[in-house]
């Protein structure tokens, strides 16, 4: 199965003092570089989702597409402008900010998909969903646009309008813990420098 993978990047970063976090610097290197490290050898190719600072996300490498909605409507509106622009039937999001994400993710993924035949595929670290991470059928595109032009921005609300399977991994907070403030980034500075 081949599979697109969206970076989303394109939020306020509003609990870090309104920075694009995707070039928030993690023990060195900014994050967007750390997850598309992760990412990239899971996925067939990686599209980057950002509102700001395009000519350098563009450096990176790798296709950077704008929200199609303007206005920092949420992660659905990136993922919206994903589906319509993946070059695939399958297309998995992951924020830009939570760089320690499992890289057997996607063979989990695509392997539930396989045996569930879900339209939605999301996961959970045993006490709450993380519906950011997510396998999409890209043909949902238009369901999705109509669901925004509705004014809805809920996001697992619009994953249960479909087929949708949950992948647990419990204890694994962890993998999906997102850093929105400076004491999460200091926290996962020690954790790369503790693990070489």
């Amino acid at each position: 199965m081949r599979v697109s993978g969206l970076i989303l990047a394109g939020g306020q970063g509003r609990r870090m003092q309104n920075r694009d976090k995707g070039w928030i610097e993690l023990a060195g290197k900014p994050m967007i570089e750390r997850v598309i490290e992760r990412l990239s050898p899971q996925v067939d190719e990686v599209i980057i989702n950002a509102n700001r600072n395009i000519s350098s996300y563009t450096t990176l490498q790798h296709r950077v597409i704008e929200d199609e909605i303007q206005g920092f409507q949420g992660p659905l509106a990136g993922i919206l402008s994903g589906l319509k622009q993946c070059k695939n039937k399958f297309m998995v999001c992951v924020p830009c900010d939570t760089p320690f994400f499992p890289c057997d993710l996607v063979s989990q993924m695509t392997a539930k998909q396989h045996t569930t035949s879900a339209d939605v595929i999301s996961v959970s670290d045993g006490n709450r969903i993380h519906p950011v991470f997510a396998l999409i059928k890209s043909d949902l595109a238009g369901s999705l646009e109509d669901y925004l032009a509705k004014g809805e921005r809920k996001i697992d609300r619009w994953y249960q309008q479909h087929n949708f399977y949950l992948i647990e991994y419990p204890g694994g907070e962890h993998f999906f813990e997102n850093i929105n403030t400076v004491e999460q980034l200091e926290m996962a500075a020690s954790r790369i420098e503790s693990n070489g």
